[in-house]
């Protein structure tokens, strides 16, 4: 299925159901960067993890034998300290994530602090308390800008669904009383990023993952081409009610990875 065409210069491409599930690698995810490294296609990995690094995220992605490296990922931790930098360069930070988070926070030239901060971060924290949950309700009420890496509500674990960030975010917001910004996909913020990192064009670049509301949205609203690979959420049987429930339909679809990879084989350009 496909709709107008597109310049295909790069790719923006999803993680978790895109090229593994949890802790397994889908079939031919390998061969695809593999293919991607061998015909210099620009690509980076675009996640709305904030808890780990790009070297985690890299690691995660060795251990199952996909070709990676920390300057190949993009995510919302890195996305959201950069935008932080950009209207408040230096600000005070206070984070309610894990160590990725923070970690992008320093790198971005801004400080951490537990006290009257110019900003609230927040992202996924599995440690997070009531406690926590006070101090930054408090400051959003004195002032605090709200800014979420995501709105994932729900992530998958082997246990089953667990709370995500957005989860957590809810309870800020109700809370708080202010609409947070966001930046994870399918906002424009993480989309400016990951452009900026990979060096193209929206025009010229694709988005590549299986979750509509997400990624094919993600990349729709910037004015990407986009992919979507029956490998993860969306599934041939749930196709319909998923586009219906997104509001938008990618510009290709691929039932597996080796069909994208045929795929881009066949439109890519130099």
């Amino acid at each position: 299925m496909t709709k107008e065409r597109h310049i295909m210069r790069g790719l923006l491409i999803d993680l978790d159901g895109t090229l593994y599930h949890g802790s397994h690698r889908i079939d031919d995810s390998d061969r695809l960067i593999s293919y991607l490294q061998e015909i210099n296609m620009p690509y980076r990995f675009v996640t709305n993890n904030s808890s780990a690094t790009p070297e985690e995220v890299a690691d995660r992605l060795l251990s199952m034998g996909i070709p990676a490296t920390a300057a190949d990922v993009c995510t919302s931790a890195q996305a959201a300290a950069g935008h932080i930098a950009q209207l408040h360069p230096g600000a005070a930070v206070f984070v309610v994530g894990e160590t990725g988070l923070k970690k992008a926070v320093l790198e971005a030239g801004l400080q951490l602090t537990e006290d009257q901060p110019d900003f609230v971060l927040q992202g996924i924290d599995r440690t997070f308390t009531y406690d926590r949950l006070a101090k930054a309700v408090r400051y959003i009420h004195g002032g605090a800008t709200f800014v979420m890496t995501n709105p994932d509500l729900l992530l998958p674990s082997s246990d089953g669904l667990i709370p995500g960030a957005g989860s957590i975010g809810a309870m800020l917001h109700a809370a708080g009383g202010k609409e947070p910004i966001h930046i994870g996909k399918p906002s424009s913020i993480i989309m400016k990023y990951s452009l900026n990192e990979i060096g193209l064009q929206a025009n010229e670049t694709w988005v590549v993952g299986d979750n509509l509301a997400t990624d094919i949205a993600f990349g729709e609203a910037a004015g990407c081409g986009t992919i979507l690979v029956l490998t993860g959420l969306t599934n041939a049987d749930n196709l319909s009610y998923y586009s219906t429930q997104a509001g938008c339909e990618p510009t290709v679809i691929c039932e597996h990875l080796e069909a994208l990879r045929s795929y881009i084989a066949e439109h890519r350009e130099a």
